[in-house]
């Protein structure tokens, strides 16, 4: 029975009872935003039944094909989201600019920042998306908030999350106090606190790469997959398996819950932009939670949340995971990124062809 467990509702209520001079707006821009994850699960759910999927019109705003659900899941989060009064402004990975808050809904104090539907490609062949979500404070509260209030770092985050729709839909979120997932139960319409204080382990036998940018990489990442798929005869002393969803979301949900480590690094495939994960909507909420899970969040050079974005579309090196793999690449970054590797992954005497 639902008495018998934890909803999303009664957790907020507990978290804010620990700071008596709270007011109850973040619970409510919290739980706003899941109400717009539910009502994008179903949207997810019924796929082309609901004539979800393809396309949208060739009216881009990014890089990547926007697909119908995009243009669908954003304009949830708008419409649920804008009208709370906890909000002095919304950007959305889907538009160019901060969205303009109806002029009849009042401003409040928080900033929204989401991706809608996170690797919505995937929807079209039936694999798990997500959205994610940061929250930050308005640095001046009850106006509307220009480009540079969401030019935060990281750190600055009062609460991050996402949504994945898999088999079963889970919103993972952090207030600051650690990290926990509550499972949709649809009979009832509400989140069901399942996965209490979520913590990554600190060593793992798992990493997540695109392994066919391979020959793009620079000598740090090359030589860190080198030894992983060495094995036990390499210089880890044991195996590893390579897991890569190619959902942001996904790839963040397993390494939270079993370990592992993710790379989205610096390459010289496309020397106009070497690096691809956007800061604001994708990292700084996923380096939120992982750190809060104990885990680390860095691009190999610096600590991923002390970054300051320098626009509302800046891009960085992503690697995050497991405590002590993340450390061992920022060392190999300080170590042998100077230089050009003499073992490449797939070159003349790689793992994967004998010498001649």
């Amino acid at each position: 029975m639902l008495a018998d467990h934890t909803t999303l509702t009664r957790f907020l209520i507990e978290e804010r009872r620990r700071h008596p001079g709270a007011v109850g707006d973040l619970n409510a821009l919290i739980l706003d935003v899941s109400v717009a994850c539910k009502a994008i699960s179903r949207l997810v759910a019924y796929g082309e039944l609901a004539g979800a999927l393809g396309d949208a019109s060739s009216s881009e705003v990014r890089a990547e094909i926007r697909k119908k659900l995009d243009v669908s899941a954003n304009q949830v989060f708008l419409q649920t989201t804008e009208w709370g009064g906890s909000l002095a402004g919304i950007i959305s990975a889907e538009l160019q600019a901060p969205y303009v808050i109806p002029g009849q809904h009042p401003r409040g104090k928080y900033l929204l920042v989401f991706e809608p539907l996170d690797r919505s490609s995937n929807i079209d062949i039936n694999l798990s998306v997500g959205s994610i979500f940061s929250i930050l404070r308005s640095p001046e509260p009850g106006t509307e908030a220009p480009v540079s209030h969401f030019l935060q770092p990281g750190s600055q985050q009062v609460c991050a999350g996402y949504a994945i729709y898999g088999p079963s839909t889970m919103l993972v979120i952090s207030v600051g106090t650690g990290v926990h997932g509550f499972t949709l139960d649809p009979d009832v319409g509400e989140f069901i606190l399942t996965h209490p204080a979520i913590r990554t382990p600190t060593a793992t036998s798992e990493f997540a790469i695109n392994a066919s940018n391979s020959r793009f990489w620079e000598p740090a990442v090359k030589r860190y997959v080198d030894e992983c798929l060495a094995g036990e005869t390499g210089p880890r002393r044991k195996d590893f398996n390579m897991r890569w969803v190619e959902s942001l979301v996904a790839d963040t949900h397993r390494i939270l819950l079993r370990g592992g480590v993710f790379l989205f690094p610096r390459d010289t495939k496309d020397p106009e932009r070497s690096s691809r994960l956007r800061l604001l909507y994708e990292a700084n909420p996923v380096g939120f939670l992982v750190e809060q899970a104990g885990g680390r969040a860095s691009t190999g050079r610096e600590p991923l949340l002390q970054l300051v974005p320098t626009d509302l579309n800046h891009r960085i090196d992503f690697i995050f995971g497991s405590r002590e793999e993340v450390e061992r690449l920022e060392q190999h970054h300080r170590d042998h990124n100077l230089r050009e590797y003499d073992a490449p992954l797939f070159g003349e005497r790689g793992l994967f062809r004998p010498p001649v």
